[in-house]
């Protein structure tokens, strides 16, 4: 397949898919990469919402660091949602990942010396900023190309980054690809969407290994023991790029003739989320809809709670749902795993995530528990 490199400011360049290319094999060691991403930590970690500072010991910082800071400030003309503070997160929790030690301790249990050759066809979701690095991260450092289709809600960060990682290591080029046709040419694929868009995956990629993600929400237990501190990290929880994320909490358990006094109180921290647009605006429409249908609603006039045997909230609002046995709530969980991407409590619940925790994975919690390496080294 031909490629056509485009040449945006300062010499930079992005390889896009135009015809049939034929890739030649580069092998670059399992070590080699880790420094790479490594490096592409470092430069991340210069970026911060309160301070950006470019620091002198940063590959390629003259071409990179005031287009990456300008490239922020436009996430939100590019995506309503990608406002300044939550692209900021993003990129800090990425910074904060990406570290040697991680690397080291995320890939040492696995034997990747066979691995790799292949072409990965990933199929991103744009709900939230990056939210698809993990999976381009996955399929380059197990040695395998990628193919990459963007989301149309975030099509510029990534490419970014992925320019960065070319000028770290020109090699690189070879091994990655972004295209905005249907993905061709490739060995298996990984994608991500909602849950009619999974039955379509499904079936068009039904001969290719793959990996199909589809939707997931998150959930909190509590057992009325919960602190004000407590409550205020649920609330990270909860309102952390303003709930679109399957790792946000969009449902809570709670304890039978619970009174939600101590839950409000402690998420009033975030009375300023209310006075971004597109989140007024889907407080103001979904507590109409559900005042004409007449349920019964808690609010605190920039969330609403509604209890509700679903997982799945519409934005600005989070379900509830009264038990009475914690084990009979474990064996509901349990049922309901494919419908759950994280469990946070107090320790209720056996592996499940401290409050304040969902939106700071580790690298090794995959999504939808599914081992993506492990995929990677099977096809």
């Amino acid at each position: 397949m031909r490629k056509a490199c485009l040449l945006p400011r300062k010499g930079l360049f992005l390889c896009k898919i135009t015809s049939k290319t034929i890739h030649k094999q580069i092998n670059m060691t399992l070590e080699h990469k880790k420094n790479i991403f490594a490096e592409l930590g470092k430069f991340l970690s210069q970026f911060s919402e309160n301070e950006s500072i470019k620091k002198e010991n940063v590959l390629h910082n003259d071409l990179f660091f005031n287009d990456f800071l300008d490239l922020i400030e436009l996430s939100q003309s590019h995506n309503g949602w990608y406002t300044p503070e939550q692209v900021y997160f993003a990129i800090r929790s990425w910074a904060e990942a990406l570290t040697k030690e991680n690397l080291n301790q995320w890939l040492s249990k696995y034997n990747l010396e066979n691995v790799g050759g292949k072409t990965v066809g990933l199929v991103l979701a744009g709900n939230i900023p990056l939210v698809g690095f993990h999976d381009f991260l996955s399929v380059l450092i197990s040695g395998h190309k990628v193919l990459v289709k963007t989301s149309s809600n975030d099509q510029h960060l990534l490419p970014f980054l992925a320019k960065y990682i070319m000028a770290v290591e020109p090699k690189m080029a070879e091994y990655i690809i972004f295209t905005e046709g249907k993905l061709e040419n490739f060995d298996a694929v990984i994608a991500t969407g909602s849950n009619n868009t999974a039955r379509y995956f499904e079936y068009y990629f039904k001969d290719k290994p793959s990996i199909i993600r589809k939707n997931r929400n998150s959930v909190a237990v509590l057992d009325g023991t919960e602190s004000k501190e407590d409550f205020i990290q649920l609330g990270e929880d909860i309102f952390r790029y303003f709930g679109l994320g399957c790792r946000n909490v969009s449902k809570l358990f709670v304890p039978k003739d619970y009174k939600f006094e101590a839950f409000f109180e402690g998420i009033f921290e975030y009375q300023d989320v209310i006075h971004y647009e597109k989140y007024a605006n889907n407080y103001d429409y979904n507590k109409a809809v559900f005042l004409m249908s007449n349920f019964k609603l808690l609010d605190n006039g920039f969330l609403t709670i509604k209890e509700d045997t679903s997982y799945s909230s519409p934005i600005s609002s989070v379900f509830y749902e009264f038990y009475q046995n914690t084990e009979e709530l474990k064996k509901r969980l349990i049922t309901d795993n494919e419908q759950i991407q994280c469990i946070v409590s107090k320790g209720i619940i056996e592996n499940s995530i401290p409050f304040g925790k969902t939106q700071k994975p580790e690298l090794w919690d995959y999504a939808d528990n599914v081992d993506t390496i492990a995929f990677l080294s099977s096809i």
